[in-house]
């Protein structure tokens, strides 16, 4: 949250999107059709329309493996807190330093730095540091 605290304000939207990145311990792919997003300090809002994509990770810190498909979701952070409505299908297991989370067909629970729950692709979680 104290990284930031004095961030300038952004804003974008696309129409259709499709995005696949690597790094040395982690593997994603995703794409949708509508994308909003605005930040200000602490601040974070998001829109989404459909959209489906997967993340592997592995590393001596952990492991995860998530698929996701939504119909649709709008979120917002307010510093450690974020509330996300919508209508997703995200499963998958991670594990790791900071915490595990499981999700079985977007409802799951995340316990560790971060602590949350979600029940069908809404969710309110907070990140404790």
């Amino acid at each position: 949250m104290a990284d930031n605290f004095h961030r300038p304000g952004n804003a974008f939207a696309k129409g259709g999107y499709a995005d696949a990145k690597s790094t040395d311990d982690k593997r994603t792919a995703s794409a949708g059709i509508g994308h909003a997003r605005g930040e200000w300090s602490i601040f974070d809002a998001e829109a989404k329309g459909p959209n489906a994509g997967a993340a592997v990770k592995a590393s001596a810190d952990g492991a995860e493996v998530f698929g996701r498909a939504e119909l649709a979701s709008a979120s917002a952070t307010a510093g450690p807190m974020t509330a996300k409505v919508g209508l997703a299908v995200d499963t998958g297991l991670g594990v790791g330093k900071d915490g595990v989370e499981a999700k079985v067909l977007g409802t799951g629970i995340s316990l560790g730095r971060k602590v949350g729950i979600s029940l069908f692709g809404n969710e309110i979680s907070f990140k404790l540091w």
